[in-house]
């Protein structure tokens, strides 16, 4: 075999096995991801309680009209019915956000991961899951699942970034006492980056 003429096949083979490599590192496995990190500032989530919302924005407008008529007919107003309405009209107000559970999280085997998983709703059926403080090593394909003792889970979509605050909306049919596990998953090479148990 006459290697000096077959040199410019070798070569060519040779740059083709490189270009394989480095597609299949980089772009199939995506491990430059190992190495970069993303970070995100969400704000809190927006509830969608449009009706509550509008249904608030009327009676404020009805009492504004009443207090105009009022003043138009010099017209005596009680005190006490005026206190009356006020209340009223912050009872039909949206609900206040609270934190219905929460947890904090702890990395997996060799990935290092911090910060805290809530559920945070505001009285309708709405519900988000919201990351505050969080700080996780990166990689290809990550993914926020809540995990069921029995290894089932609900995916809720990429991780957004591995640094920052987050929001992700919950489907209104999961029960949070089962799917009671946020864990970051890597869908890419099957393996668990952290997780935050919520209590």
């Amino acid at each position: 075999m006459n290697l000096t003429r077959n040199k410019p096949l070798l070569g060519a083979v040779g740059v083709l096995g490189l270009g394989i490599i480095a597609w299949l590192a980089f772009g199939f496995f995506g491990i430059q991801a190992a190495f970069i990190d993303d970070e995100v500032s969400e704000a809190g989530p927006i509830f969608n309680n449009t009706e509550a919302e509008q249904d608030a924005i009327a009676a404020t407008d009805d009492f504004q009209e009443a207090m105009e008529d009022a003043n138009e007919n010099k017209t005596e107003i009680d005190p006490a019915t005026q206190d009356a309405d006020m209340e009223e009209m912050e009872d039909e107000m949206p609900g206040e956000i609270v934190t219905v559970v929460s947890g904090d999280f702890a990395g997996l085997s060799r990935y290092n991961i911090e910060g805290q998983a809530k559920v945070l709703n505001d009285g309708s059926e709405q519900r988000f899951l919201r990351f505050e403080n969080f700080s996780s090593d990166n990689g290809p394909d990550l993914k926020v699942y809540l995990r069921a003792d029995n290894g089932e889970f609900v995916n809720l979509g990429d991780l957004k970034g591995n640094i920052g605050d987050q929001n992700y909306e919950i489907p209104a049919d999961v029960d949070l006492s089962v799917f009671n596990t946020v864990d970051i998953w890597c869908e890419r090479f099957g393996v668990g980056f952290g997780l935050a148990p919520l209590a």
